[in-house]
């Protein structure tokens, strides 16, 4: 009787084990961390609910386009309505920045010979300038280079010439004056000379030649006094 016992508990606790072990058992689920605060956009896990965009239907067509892609089109001149321009059409936009050209109250008064000054002017112009002058000191140099050659060939009428030249050239020249007077001297044209003399003094009233220059006036003044008639 107890083998009986022993035998039936034996396969009792056998039948438990067995169908202990061949049971199913359930997987743990796994392990899903939780949402970063603030991330919106964090994907969501199955069986856990994720806040969705207020519009989740993308945009299509046209719509799409425009939403991306500004407009840099030029505006058009000829797309513009002239009663949108107003009534200021061809008018500045700040007259506060206009030049004012009128001339100062006491101008007149200040400056009396300005009008004449500006009449004469106008009076010249319209004389009509067909000669101008080109101021160049190289060629004037060369002129009185030449000029000198001549001179010392007593060739005084060509030596004339290229002095007036290298004045042409060069106007108050204060060497080529000094020769050119000499020349005239020996033309004998004195008043000429005398001329040509008291304008070096007045370019150079202290140059290097100015005490010739004044011996050669006085000079040609006795000369002159000498040849006229007894009164």
């Amino acid at each position: 009787m107890r083998r009986w016992l022993c035998l039936c508990l034996l396969l009792g606790l056998s039948g438990a084990l067995w169908a202990q072990q061949n049971s199913p058992q359930s997987s743990p689920a796994p392990y899903t961390p939780p949402p970063f605060p603030g991330d919106a956009e964090s994907p969501s896990t199955p069986g856990q609910g994720s806040a969705e965009p207020a519009s989740s239907t993308p945009a299509t067509g046209d719509s799409a386009k425009k939403a991306r892609v500004p407009n840099l089109a030029p505006p058009r001149s000829d797309r513009v309505q002239a009663d949108d321009l107003g009534s200021d059409l061809g008018q500045s936009s700040s007259k506060d920045t206009q030049v004012d050209l009128s001339a100062p109250e006491d101008d007149a008064k200040t400056h009396p010979q300005s009008s004449a000054a500006v009449a004469e002017a106008k009076a010249e112009l319209s004389g009509g300038i067909t000669e101008f002058r080109t101021w160049d000191p190289h060629k004037a140099a060369k002129s009185v280079e030449v000029g000198d050659f001549y001179f010392r060939r007593k060739n005084y009428r060509a030596a004339e010439d290229r002095y007036r030249e290298a004045l042409r050239y060069k106007e108050n020249d204060a060497v080529a004056t000094l020769r050119l007077a000499v020349c005239m001297e020996k033309l004998g044209e004195l008043d000429d000379a005398r001329a040509e003399y008291e304008s070096y003094l007045k370019i150079l009233p202290h140059g290097p030649e100015s005490g010739q220059a004044q011996k050669a006036i006085d000079r040609l003044n006795t000369q002159a006094a000498g040849t006229k008639p007894p009164q």
